[in-house]
């Protein structure tokens, strides 16, 4: 399988598209590795720091919510 964002043709990860991030992020919101998310190296790298900054802005959370 090809990587997403190289199949899309973009060149940055934008941490404002919180849709797209969330679907590299497992239950716990923890970022999945690369050989689950068939990213090439390049943009696993961005996509983690995609998410981290994210984090910062709080458009994702750090943990899952206790209902």
């Amino acid at each position: 399988m090809t990587c997403y964002f190289c199949s899309q043709n973009t060149k940055e990860v934008d941490f404002k598209d919180y849709d797209i991030l969330k679907k590299f992020l497992s239950a716990a919101y923890k970022i999945k590795p690369r050989k689950e998310t068939d990213l090439c190296s390049k943009h696993q790298r961005k996509l983690a720091k995609a998410v981290k900054i994210a984090r910062q802005m709080a458009l994702l959370p750090f943990l899952p919510s206790k209902n």
